[in-house]
């Protein structure tokens, strides 16, 4: 008699987690080992919940495999400490390719790093007394949060919660101290031989899961892309709790309709002290529900999609022990970052840097690391990092404002008229050379497809026209490019998707709007579409706005 009901196929991605709880591989003989050039690939999905990833130089492929590594740093909310700014600048000097990436998740990525300095680099960022751990892998990520001090009187609360809510959802693993920070070989116990991470389980989630913390109305981190959002409400100047959001995620493939973007859903209200127990709870549902059989099909926003946000409040309620109240009112207007000197709540105040696709190096006249490194030394500000891949300099006493815009200065770092408004406004992933599912260049092509941008804003009468703007090397979405106004979607070398439609707020999604656009075409398809704009909009109407309302029900209907 044949058997109907035979479990599905775990991925080999949960055999290999099942196997090994502790996440080690043989990742440290390996390391030890100089005749070796890289990790198994076994021990490269351990990698990443060590915040690593192994890549190798593409544009060398021709002659052969150069094996190099990225590795993030966890920093909820973006908060980075002098001490561990300085720390940062150094290593990236040292030990990779002499340039700092701000990450869309508020981290800092090194590149380049090659193998037999990669010890040294994860010891160096430990005894800054920063991690790298769960920045990467099938746990939740760094958690993001609204890091500009102007925005609200609550900011500094939700950047305190944002570190609970990151301490907390941190796997016990102790392999990762032991590697590198000790250095040694894993010393297994009686203990770790029947390990299982309290919250994770044995074999941790099914794909990656990440938190983030808004506050209405500015939606600088693009709250409903993740698996679990905190919308903050302020009532009285004071924070009252937050709306819970779950389901959204960016991801997806070309080709396949099972994947797709999607914004998450707001599913009820809880108040500050329930923000922890509250996260967990979302974590063991996507630990639970989460497609173990498909990778591609394994995000929480596939759960809440398929059963229903009224499906996962009641499973949140059932496990929290209570009940959520009813969503309390917010609305975002816009997304971005606020650039030169700004007054904080506090009086102090802060100065916004645009980073041009969060890539901190020196170039030429424009030395923004070594001119950022200098200032750190100097006056001992805390730093930001923005999910737009942008810093913040903040609690800068007045009277070092002149000093710092003159030190600045000096190394060719303007505080105003930073960059142009479409600029400002963008963003792009690193893609080639060193990210191994680009299919097309992002960040290497970004700055030049800008200006020939810019040359179009000028030539259509839109010269200082705002449009939100992203690029990625693939459909993964790690530059967020579904809740832009534009986005250009890698498909294959040269060529992208075109997306239009989303709205400032980012609170919706871009539609495809034309596939396979190449890279030297993109000015003359949107040439047409621009000079539409210009004589159709109605009054102040975005570019987002106009496409949704006009572009993309034109295109549906062709």
């Amino acid at each position: 008699m044949i058997k109907t009901d035979t479990p599905p196929k775990l991925t080999h991605n949960e055999e290999l987690k099942a196997g090994d709880p502790l996440l080690a591989g043989t990742i440290a003989q390996t390391l030890a080992d100089p005749a070796k050039d890289r990790f198994s690939d076994d021990d490269c999905e351990f990698l990443k919940f060590h915040g690593i990833y192994q890549q190798d130089d593409r544009d060398k492929r021709k002659t052969g495999k150069q094996y190099i590594y990225m590795v993030r740093g966890r920093l909820p909310g973006g908060a980075v400490e002098p001490s561990v700014y300085l720390a940062f600048d150094q290593i990236s000097s040292q030990y990779g390719y002499n340039t700092l990436r701000i990450t869309t998740r508020q981290g800092f990525q090194f590149h380049g790093v090659a193998k037999d300095k990669l010890g040294r680099l994860m010891r160096a960022i430990n005894e800054a007394m920063a991690t790298t751990l769960a920045a990467c892998g099938d746990v939740n990520r760094n958690v993001m949060a609204a890091p500009t001090p102007a925005t609200s009187p609550v900011v500094d609360e939700i950047q305190r919660q944002a570190k609970l809510v990151s301490d907390a959802l941190l796997p016990k693993t102790r392999a990762y101290h032991q590697m590198w920070v000790e250095g040694v070989e894993l010393k297994l116990t009686a203990e770790d031989a029947g390990f299982v991470d309290p919250l994770y389980g044995a074999s941790y989630l099914p794909r990656k899961f990440k938190v983030a913390f808004a506050i209405p109305p500015l939606n600088d981190i693009d709250v409903f892309t993740n698996d679990c959002g905190f919308v903050a409400i302020v009532e009285e100047g004071r924070l009252a709790g937050y709306n819970l959001l779950a389901g959204g995620g960016m991801g997806m493939s070309h080709g396949n309709t099972q994947t797709y973007p999607r914004l998450a859903d707001v599913i009820g209200f809880i108040s500050p002290e329930r923000v922890i127990e509250t996260a967990r709870g979302a974590v063991t549902i996507h630990r639970d529900f989460g497609d173990r059989t498909n990778r591609k099909h394994a995000r929480l926003k596939y759960v809440i999609q398929e059963r229903g946000a009224a499906w996962f409040r009641e499973e949140l309620e059932r496990r929290l022990g209570f009940k959520l109240e009813a969503a309390r009112p917010f609305a975002f207007t816009r997304q971005g970052d606020l650039y030169g000197w700004r007054r904080q709540n506090d009086g102090n105040y802060f100065l916004g840097l645009f980073v041009e696709n969060g890539r901190i190096k020196d170039a030429g006249d424009y030395r923004l690391k070594s001119g950022l490194r200098r200032v750190v030394e100097q006056y001992r500000p805390d730093l930001r990092l923005t999910p737009s891949q942008n810093i913040l300099l903040v609690n800068i006493k007045e009277e070092d404002r002149d000093g710092i815009t003159r030190l600045l200065a000096g190394h060719g770092v303007p505080v105003e008229n930073q960059a142009g408004t479409l600029r400002r406004a963008s963003m792009a992933c690193p893609a080639l050379p060193t990210c191994g599912l680009a299919l097309a260049e992002s960040e290497r092509v970004m700055p030049e497809v800008l200006t020939r941008l810019e040359h179009l804003m000028v030539e259509t009468g839109l010269p200082e026209e705002e449009i939100i703007i992203r690029m990625t090397g693939c459909p993964n979405g790690c530059s967020r490019p579904y809740t832009a106004e534009m986005a250009l979607v890698g498909k294959s070398p040269g060529k992208y998707q075109l997306y239009l439609g989303g709205n400032q707020a980012g609170t919706r999604l871009c539609r495809l709007y034309k596939e396979g656009v190449k890279n030297e075409d993109l000015v003359g398809e949107l040439r047409p579409l621009l000079a539409r704009f210009a004589r159709e909009r109605i009054g102040a109407e975005r570019f987002g706005d106009f496409s949704h309302r006009v572009l993309l029900p034109e295109a549906a209907s062709a």
